[in-house]
């Protein structure tokens, strides 16, 4: 696992050893074991390394036999021994034991094509001297990130925001559509960073640069569900069961300490039961409870710890010092609404102390139809059967009251249907509400289409309503929100993070279950559930979907109100002239009362405290990790009896 950067020339200056520097610099909490570097009068590449595989001989960047081919690579690539026989099969001479220089020598065999042979998660550049070719790939599912620039005749790319803000040459100027993205949906775009000038490369994308030819971003893969009746559930059940098992075994490569994330629900479950009959040791799990009875759920993951006989860690938080609102917003490099950021932050500090790579059970939800807005959306389509006519009398009626009127909200909702609705039921801030919340200067600059691919992505699958909705949340929602968390969150403490669930080729699978074997009248991930039968405990199975809650509402009304107040009322944020200071004072207001508006609040905190540290400070500088305070985390260490002991 690395940090990557680069930089090439496509007629401007070329690439200076002090700005890949800078960038490595930026990088350094992704790679602190190893740093190294490439540099001609065309190309540069950089790298930070996290030693995981071939501790001794695994430095980058790496070549070919002739030097005349460079790579530097983030990621794991699982299936890189059996690409590795092949290719010295073929004559191919190989000085390391890495995975790494396995992608070099696959590019020589297959150019761009390479990724498609590929099974594992990556971003990576190659430079091909003799072609004048850079190739940038991220995965297939967007498990790793990658963005990139164009900017004085040269493009540069990094696996992170901050590091391409090293560089004098790129503006810092907003941009205006991440920003509405953001506030709509808690994150910035697929294709776009919270900065006009910088790119994301999407999941399953190459980039393809050459001096004197235009930038090209082919895809490669696409992901779609394509429901497969011609099998029973029991057929699906076993080859899930099959499947998981390869995948994770496959997770397992590692020269370093490996542990997983456990929260107790079925997903996380399955992998470390999986890893557990793999592991001669016992597993090392990790686990975040609170303090508040509501939200703590670390009972549930003891349960599957003591099943398996893990080597259980626990921390039971509560909020920490107001500098920890800095300390994530600079980690995770753009702004970032989900207030899930803050336990998986957490979580992967205590994974830190124990083990370099973690396994996580993400992807479940997306993929098996777990997600508690499905079951919401079925129960909204029988709206559908309702004349159109009375839907436009209910959305005429919600447009005469009053903006924060009781029932509007309701009737609102209620006129919309097909992706409008679903969109709407999840969005953070509706367009009504940026008007009030936003100033009529900031208004203005966002698009008035801010959601349409969105709205496309789903309206124009012709399958199942289920399959549009998981197609789009794989496609969307689950790299942008829940892989940029636990990619952030794991990086900025070192750690590795693994997802078994989103190799590729369970990801296929998965594809092709029919949606009414998923979500049933009471049920869902009912595929899943049944596979892991006699695996798992009962109690896991049959416990409700919850989500990462964090008891951030009380929080934001005790020991964080002040900071809350301190950046959202204060002159810098008026000055930048984004937020509306009175309607901040309302939702704040409102908050304090009782209502639950700490989703939004933390929003607009992190894009305040992002513009504080990324614009306002002219050099893009790591915080100071705070201190122990008196919130700091105590951690249990659980040793459950291995099964069948004594």
């Amino acid at each position: 696992m690395c940090g990557i950067a680069g930089i090439l020339s496509l007629g401007g200056a070329p690439p200076a050893r002090r700005e890949l520097r800078a960038m490595a610099d930026a990088l350094a909490h992704r790679g602190p074991d190893s740093e190294g570097a490439y540099l001609d009068d065309r190309a540069g590449l950089t790298m930070r390394r996290l030693s995981v595989i071939d501790l001794e001989t695994g430095e980058q960047p790496v070549a070919n036999e002739d030097r005349s081919v460079w790579v530097v690579f983030n990621g794991e690539i699982y299936n890189y021994r059996d690409l590795r026989r092949d290719l010295a099969a073929r004559g191919h001479r190989f000085r390391t034991e890495t995975d790494t220089e396995t992608i070099v020598h696959l590019y020589e065999e297959h150019g761009a094509a390479c990724v498609e042979k590929l099974r594992g998660m990556f971003a990576f550049a190659i430079w091909d001297r003799t072609a004048q070719r850079l190739l940038l790939a991220r995965d297939r599912l967007g498990i790793k990130p990658l963005y990139y620039t164009e900017a004085g005749g040269r493009l540069a790319f990094a696996s992170e925001l901050k590091a391409l803000l090293r560089l004098p040459g790129v503006d810092k100027s907003l941009s205006w559509r991440a920003v509405g993205h953001l506030l709509e949906t808690l994150t910035t775009p697929a294709d776009a960073s919270i900065v006009e000038a910088v790119r994301k490369l999407e999941p399953g994308h190459v980039l393809i640069a050459r001096p004197g030819h235009p930038v090209v971003t082919p895809r490669y893969w696409t992901f779609r569900m394509a429901p497969d009746r011609a099998h029973r559930r029991p057929w699906f059940e076993e080859r899930l069961r099959e499947l998981l098992d390869e995948s994770v075994r496959l997770h397992l490569v590692s020269d370093v300490p490996i542990g997983a994330f456990l929260s107790g629900g079925v997903d996380s479950s399955a992998v470390v039961g999986s890893m557990a009959s793999m592991i001669p040791r016992p597993v090392d799990t990790l686990s975040i409870g609170f303090a508040e009875r509501g939200f703590d759920e670390s009972g549930h993951a003891r349960t599957v710890a003591q099943r398996f006989g893990t080597r259980h860690h626990e921390e039971i938080v509560g909020p920490d010092s107001g500098r920890l609102i800095e300390e994530i917003t600079w980690y995770f490099d753009e702004p970032f609404g989900d207030t899930s950021a803050i336990p998986t932050y957490l979580v992967s500090r205590l994974a830190a102390r124990h083990v370099t790579v973690v396994l996580s059970g993400d992807g479940g939800d997306e993929l098996f139809a777990g997600y508690d807005r499905y079951r919401v959306e079925r129960k909204e389509r029988r709206r559908d059967l309702i004349p159109r006519g009375l839907r436009a009398l209910a959305g005429a009626a919600a447009r005469r009251l009053p903006p924060h009127a009781r029932g509007r909200a309701f009737l609102r909702h209620a006129a919309l249907t097909g992706a409008e609705r679903y969109l709407d039921a999840s969005a953070l801030f509706t367009r009504e509400d940026l008007a009030r919340v936003l100033t009529p200067d900031a208004l203005a600059m966002l698009p008035q289409d801010g959601r349409r691919a969105d709205h496309e992505a789903i309206g124009r699958f012709t399958g199942h309503w289920l399959s549009a909705l998981q197609t789009y949340d794989v496609n969307r929602y689950l790299p942008l929100d829940i892989l940029t968390k636990v990619d952030r969150a794991t990086m900025a403490h070192s750690v590795e993070a693994r997802v078994p669930l989103l190799d590729h080729k369970l990801v296929e699978f998965a594809a092709t279950i029919p949606p009414e074997m998923n979500l049933g009248a009471v049920d869902s991930k009912m595929v899943l559930k049944r596979a892991m039968q006699g695996r798992l405990p009962q109690e896991t199975l049959r416990r409700p979907k919850r989500g990462f809650a964090v008891p951030l509402a009380p929080w934001l009304r005790g020991p964080l109100r002040e900071t809350m107040r301190d950046v959202l009322l204060s002159k810098t944020a008026a000055s930048r002239g984004i937020l509306d200071r009175s309607e901040a004072e309302r939702l704040i207001a409102a908050h304090e009362r009782g209502r639950d508006l700490s989703l939004q609040l933390w929003t607009l905190l992190s894009l305040e405290m992002w513009c504080r540290l990324f614009l306002d400070r002219p050099a893009v500088e790591a915080p100071r990790r705070p201190r122990a305070s008196r919130f700091e985390p105590r951690e249990r260490v659980y040793q459950a009896p291995q099964p069948g002991a004594a």
